[in-house]
């Protein structure tokens, strides 16, 4: 017994001794920072670029961290704000300025947004905000004055697309909200329901269940819930869209932190909306943390089929905590695991493909866990499919024209030139060889031109066009019709 105890307080001691030793060593960095920056102020031969090295030192310091925990300052807050919670005081548009000393031009007003309610349409001009004009300005300017408290007004002069006219166009600003649920709709079988989300911002959940009974009415036998490109967000969200799906009180998510006793388990708290409806989740290198969350609780209690290709890795949890003179720092603060215990953070950090994706991880570096039914799941990065879908690829020449931004500025030049076109479901691209010389005009390897086939692009430029004419809704139609990953998973079996 005496041994026991001499044990204990050797153990308690080393504890002791290593927290001094943190502590130590904190203070004695805050010392060693607070004298360089004395020393520098009193004598650098030059004034001091306080702000910028206040901002590479920050961003310094937390790069020896996690990707994920980083400093905010009160500047960027906004962005930030509206990277969580993707809604913002505005007009509900996206714009387009090709060059400083030109117009803004309405590149795609969102549906129903104060933007569209004032008769504003892809192409329009705007030549001034608020009396003050928009030459000289870059794109992030303009959009910073367009912004503003929801209720208030902003002026705009413009130059109308059809009949030229330039007139004054008054816009009240709303909350704008960009949706979670991008399309919900039956497909062509007659069966088979489907749902692209896009993020986990505060009541999707909510919004998931509404779309999911609405396609219940129509008749929908099986379910394909799209996650794919899905980056995350709230971790409550997450919880409660599994608590669709299986019983109530089961354990989705345990988060662990840095203390062993701080430790949450997040269980579903709500009956579920249905238990045997067939599920199939899509994911892709894109879909992350709560993406990861939901794919990964279902598949651990076996209720979903899981098709796609291997997920993220992001199994950290972020927390915000307010800093002085209005800043913010986004702060890993806990490591989550799914109902089987496993976690499905990267180890590796850097080890990453060029697409994002997890790098290769040998077997020998993972742990082998168990679903409900007892099929083997592995940790070490990301949710690995039950079914893996085959990733279409597209010549070089696809990427440089899809990422560039030239098939936007095409899309507004079509637009210019066509007052209408049909549905998404009905509209077909015809006009190929304009596309190939306005492309050949922005092009500077004009051998390119060689790799580019209709079939690799046609998909692109129909989702860009329909955009302008029928909202965000029919971008997604268009990709239905040419997704090879979903074609596949609905002929592949279920588990």
């Amino acid at each position: 017994m005496k041994r026991f105890f001499a044990a204990v307080s050797a153990l308690t001691l080393c504890i002791g001794a290593l927290a001094q030793s943190s502590n130590f060593q904190l203070g004695k960095f805050v010392e060693i920072q607070n004298a360089i920056l004395r020393e520098l102020n009193r004598s650098y031969v030059d004034s001091l670029p306080v702000e910028r090295m206040q901002k590479a030192a920050i961003d310094a310091m937390l790069e020896a961290l996690d990707p994920y925990t980083v400093y905010v300052p009160a500047e960027q807050d906004e962005d930030f704000r509206l990277q969580i919670e993707k809604s913002y005081g505005g007009i509900g548009a996206i714009i387009f300025k090709p060059e400083k000393e030109g117009n803004v031009v309405i590149n795609e007003p969102y549906a129903d947004s104060p933007c569209a309610k004032a008769g504003l349409v892809c192409g329009d001009e705007i030549l001034e905000i608020n009396g003050e004009s928009v030459v000289g300005k870059d794109a992030g300017e303009c959009s910073s004055r367009m912004k503003g408290q929801p209720g208030t007004e902003v002026k705009f002069r413009v130059k109308k697309l059809r009949s030229r006219d330039t007139v004054d166009v008054y816009v009240t600003r709303e909350k704008i909200h960009i949706p979670d649920i991008e399309y919900a709709a039956m497909l062509d079988d007659g069966s088979t329901g489907y749902i692209a989300q896009s993020g986990f911002t505060e009541g999707v959940a909510d919004q998931l269940r509404s779309e999911i009974l609405k396609l219940k009415r129509q008749g929908m036998k099986k379910l394909v819930l799209d996650l794919r490109g899905n980056g995350g967000g709230l971790l409550q969200e997450a919880v409660s869209i599994v608590s669709l799906f299986v019983p109530r009180g089961s354990v989705v998510v345990t988060a662990r932190g840095r203390d062993p006793k701080d430790v949450v388990t997040y269980k579903t708290f709500r009956d579920p909306l249905d238990l045997k409806l067939p599920l199939v989740v899509l994911v892709d290198s894109g879909s992350a943390s709560a993406s990861e969350i939901v794919a990964g609780a279902l598949q651990d209690m076996d209720r979903a089929t899981i098709m796609g290709q291997r997920t993220f890795g992001k199994g950290l949890v972020q927390s915000i905590r307010p800093l002085p003179y209005g800043g913010h720092l986004k702060i890993t603060t806990a490591k989550y695991y799914t109902p089987s215990g496993r976690c499905v953070q990267a180890i590796d950090y850097s080890n990453r493909n060029a697409d994002g994706s997890v790098g290769h991880i040998p077997d020998s570096l993972t742990h082998v866990f168990y679903t409900s039914r007892g099929r083997e799941v592995r940790d070490g990065g990301g949710i690995t499919p039950d079914i893996k879908l085959k990733t279409p690829e597209y010549p070089d020449i696809v990427y440089s024209i899809v990422m560039s931004g030239v098939l936007e500025e095409y899309a507004l030049g079509y637009v210019r030139e066509h007052p209408s076109i049909a549905p998404a479901s009905e509209y077909c691209f015809d006009d190929w060889e304009g596309f190939l010389k306005f492309i050949e005009t922005k092009l500077k390897d004009k051998k390119a031109l060689e790799e580019l086939r209709r079939e690799d692009i046609v998909q692109f430029i129909e989702q860009e066009i329909v955009v302008r004419y029928w909202f965000q809704p029919a971008a997604v139609e268009v990709r239905l019709k040419y997704d090879s990953q979903l074609k596949e998973a609905l002929q592949a079996p279920l588990i």
